[in-house]
């Protein structure tokens, strides 16, 4: 059985309504973003296509598109690092998702081995040079390790 999405008949039923009625892009994705259930850091961002919210929804694991691999994407599978779902929300338009979990295995999300994908800030010094700080200072796995014989997770 398939989840079935609503049509987005209204303004008001959009953004006042009980329907879900994502609104997909041009290239059929919708965004989501991702946060720890214990945290509340946020752990990726990524996309998902009509199927991988569908998925997400009637599995409560988080599946998404991989726009670099041009395919779907059970995030856990090759890694140990499945994401459990425990709450699903869309925002008021219904053009973006934001999944809360709890991570299984080490507890990272990034393919990089980091807890978060976004484990760097940007800083600006005195002379107006741009780097980046690590905020995260260890790896909770060695993705040489996970990805052994595999393509890697992402391409440049």
């Amino acid at each position: 059985m398939s989840v079935k999405f609503g049509d987005r008949k209204s303004v008001y039923e959009v953004e006042e309504g009980i329907t879900l009625a994502p609104k997909f892009d041009q290239n059929g994705l919708i965004p989501v973003i991702t946060t720890s259930a214990k945290t509340g850091e946020v752990l990726m961002h990524g996309y998902m296509n009509k199927e991988a919210l569908q998925l997400s929804i009637q599995n409560k694991e988080a599946y998404y598109w991989s726009r670099s691999r041009n395919a779907l994407w059970h995030k856990g599978v090759t890694s140990g690092l499945t994401q459990k779902i425990q709450s699903i929300r869309i925002d008021d338009d219904q053009d973006t998702i934001w999944l809360i979990v709890d991570v299984e295995g080490s507890g990272a999300s990034c393919h990089v081995g980091y807890r978060s994908c976004f484990y760097r800030s940007i800083i600006l010094d005195n002379e107006n040079n741009v780097e980046l700080k690590f905020e995260e200072d260890k790896k909770l796995f060695d993705p040489e390790i996970v990805y052994k014989g595999q393509e890697n997770p992402t391409k440049l």
